[in-house]
């Protein structure tokens, strides 16, 4: 694999339709990344292939590109009905549905293909409509597309292409049998082209691309290191009660236009958005059960700039194509070592540079050791010296409870800190998030604290 992010391969070299090269020219795309040359001239010639590559590596693109191209040189059946998808692309979260629909939107916009984007949360009637006026290309999460497709609004007999995403993330959210009950009502493997993408292709994954899919080419696309070279590890031991002090003192000290911080849990979520508002800063807040509208509206103000702090569980891990994101900040350290990966992959995409920040505290700091030993590597530790643990403003009030589309599943597994678990399946049934268990305080001589926020030295505990 190369150094750089991109490889010396042209896209104008792969002989695609002109269609498809003027969408690519309004993308603003010339050279292949290494994911898209060592994959396109397999699929473009009919090959199927399951793709191993990182988060931001140009996974989208690639698979479209082949949808698309295989669309346009395999007319459908002339007794095709219009309810029936000619492709469908299968994504594990809303957000990245959505974020695979503008990419095609705009690598398709010369082909004059019908899309329809299905998630849950939001748009039933809306989304229902959509398909029962027609569609050729269709991309949704699978358990809004398993709901219609029980309703009979379209079925699934003239699939011509099937991609999946994010294919470990569909075994991590429990979609796995969603997946497999939707691709056994498609034409047989090899009538139809198929294409799998995964940050890792174990044993489980293979299995599924190897049952459904016909001898597909197996292409990874590694690279030498688990994290990106361009972005900037540092880590600061500190107590529980110092956490939120020393994240306001870091944010004083650098400019946080677009800014991600990470915690465990939605409860701690909430309140360190509250401590952030109350010290100058203005953040939102992003989790699983947070309505799909409401989502839509923070993601977009935080990619657009308008919102310079994000404070979100692993919903925002993984799927979401944020530009230049300068800080990533792991308030609470993961409990899982590959979504420390995944979490600090949301900077330094696309070969910029970021920086990314963690806390070893109290609670968390047992993952440390997990982690490192993922990455090879110590993390570099940085001192917390006293100008940055400031004074701090009391805490607003916290943000009201979230209503639409908050319906929780009987049972619900909460996340304790993993990011696969944490997200919400995809609108329909969100999960629900797990408080970790809070420490009791140590005995102290005199009055016991009254709850209202202390100063830096006994500041606030949250986790």
């Amino acid at each position: 694999m190369s150094e750089h992010h991109l490889t010396n391969t042209p896209l104008a070299a792969l002989h695609l339709p002109q269609m498809l090269i003027d969408g690519i020219r309004d993308a603003g795309f010339t050279y292949c990344t290494p994911i898209q040359a060592e994959t396109l001239p397999l699929v473009l010639s009919g090959k199927d292939v399951a793709g191993q590559a990182q988060t931001g590596t140009g996974k989208s693109a690639a698979f479209l590109l082949a949808t698309f191209n295989h669309l346009l040189i395999h007319p459908a059946d002339p007794k095709r009905r219009p309810n029936q998808p000619r492709a469908v692309i299968l994504a594990p979260t809303r957000e990245l549905a959505i974020q695979i629909h503008r990419d095609a939107e705009v690598l398709g916009k010369y082909t004059g293909y019908e899309l329809a984007l299905i998630y849950g949360g939001t748009g039933y009637e809306s989304q229902r409509k959509r398909l029962e006026a027609g569609v050729d290309l269709l991309i949704g999460t699978p358990g809004r597309v398993i709901d219609y497709f029980k309703q009979g609004v379209f079925d699934l007999k003239a699939v011509q292409v099937m991609v999946l995403d994010e294919a470990d993330r569909m075994f991590d959210l429990g979609f796995i049998k969603d997946i497999r009950y939707l691709l056994r009502r498609m034409p047989p493997p090899e009538t139809r082209l198929n294409m799998l993408f995964s940050a890792t292709l174990s044993f489980r994954v293979s299995e599924l691309a190897y049952e459904h899919m016909n001898n597909p080419a197996q292409v990874a696309i590694t690279p030498d290191k688990k994290t990106a070279d361009k972005v900037a590890q540092r880590l600061y031991h500190t107590a529980n009660e110092e956490k939120v002090s020393l994240l306001v003192g870091l944010l004083r000290h650098m400019d946080p236009t677009r800014s991600l911080v990470f915690t465990n849990t939605k409860g701690a979520a909430e309140r360190l958005w509250a401590w952030l508002e109350g010290n100058g800063f203005h953040a939102g807040v992003l989790s699983g059960d947070v309505p799909q509208p409401k989502r839509q509206s923070l993601l977009k103000a935080f990619s657009e700039g308008s919102l310079p702090i994000l404070v979100a569980t692993d919903v925002a891990a993984r799927g979401l194509h944020i530009p230049d994101v300068s800080h990533v900040i792991n308030f609470d350290l993961p409990q899982d070592s590959e979504d420390y990966v995944h979490r600090i992959g949301r900077t330094a995409r696309a070969g910029a540079s970021g920086d990314a920040i963690s806390f070893a505290c109290e609670h968390y700091a047992y993952s440390l050791m997990e982690i490192e030993e993922f990455l090879g590597h110590k993390i570099p530790v940085s001192r917390v010296s006293g100008d940055l643990l400031p004074q701090l403003d009391p805490p607003v009030r916290r943000p009201p409870r979230p209503r639409a589309g908050a319906r929780r599943a009987p049972g619900g597994r909460g996340g304790g800190g993993q990011g696969r678990r944490t997200a919400a399946r995809d609108g329909r049934r969100p999960v629900k998030e797990e408080k970790p268990q809070r420490q009791k305080p140590a005995k102290r001589s005199g009055k016991a604290p009254s709850g209202k926020s202390r100063k830096a030295s006994g500041g606030p505990v949250i986790g």
